[in-house]
């Protein structure tokens, strides 16, 4: 099942707060960045965010999900609601997501 664009539209608006928040369209889903960083994405309708240290601690009743058959693991960001929340947890986290890797030209 695909996400919708209405959900993608309410978590940018939830995340509003933060500067440089993009997004890219992968096979439906939505891959989320935060200052050049992926930070997670959505996927059917639910937004999960890398395992990195700093987010388990963040949330420490943390759900983990598999984002699509074959996948690793993420993160269940469940608190969508509280934009201060959000906020926090992407803040909390991006210094320890790892730069984006450059794709070398042929």
């Amino acid at each position: 099942m695909a996400s919708s664009k209405e959900y993608l539209d309410y978590i940018l608006e939830q995340l509003s707060g933060l500067d440089d928040i993009t997004y890219r369209v992968m096979m439906g889903e939505y891959i989320i960045y935060y200052k050049g960083k992926i930070v997670g994405g959505i996927y059917d309708d639910r937004l999960l965010v890398k395992p990195v240290s700093a987010a388990v601690k963040y949330m420490p009743d943390v759900q983990y999900e598999l984002p699509y058959e074959g996948a690793k693991e993420m993160l269940l960001a469940d608190e969508v609601d509280n934009k201060e929340f959000l906020t926090g947890l992407l803040n909390a986290m991006y210094d320890e997501l790892p730069m984006p890797k450059t794709k070398k030209r042929k």
